[in-house]
């Protein structure tokens, strides 16, 4: 199980190669790329984003990456996880998060790449800065979005 929090891209088929070597037990790999759009919101009538920029506090940060793998381990039998999220100034296009999830089957793998995924979109400890096309002047803070929480709440325990 492995987390980084880093400025620099991450090539996903090594990443893959990384976790399954050696490890033949595994019988499905489930993984998750989140990529930085340029669309404030997702919507073609909103307005164009240049650039993002992910600030977050050392430490904390990858405690709190760590707490969610913890806790999909104790969901679901996983044989390994390897979550990157990257900080910093991106660009439209560029990878944000790898989240790689690999188990014995592929429906408990499925289950925890996605758990995974809703928890870190709503308690992760990073802050987005989105930066219209014309530059900094039209920069705005990214709000937490209603459905990602929503999302994250079906996970909740019975």
């Amino acid at each position: 199980m492995s987390v980084s929090v880093q400025s620099e891209t991450f090539d996903v088929g090594h990443e893959i190669a990384l976790l399954t070597r050696d490890n033949h037990g595994v019988g499905a790999v489930a993984s998750f790329v989140g990529l930085v759009r340029d669309l404030h919101g997702g919507r073609a009538d909103d307005n164009r984003v240049g650039a993002m920029t992910l600030e977050h506090y050392p430490g904390m940060t990858e405690h709190a990456l760590e707490e969610i793998v913890a806790e999909a381990r104790r969901r679901w039998e996983l044989l390994a996880v390897r979550v990157i999220h990257r900080f910093g100034r991106l660009l439209p296009g560029e990878a944000i998060v790898l989240v790689i999830v690999a188990g014995a089957h592929r429906g408990e793998t499925f289950a925890a790449c996605e758990f995974i995924m809703d928890y870190l979109k709503t308690r992760a400890p990073f802050w987005k800065k989105e930066e219209g096309t014309d530059g900094a002047e039209s920069a705005r803070w990214v709000d937490a979005r209603l459905s990602d929480e929503t999302a994250a709440q079906r996970w909740k325990k019975q």
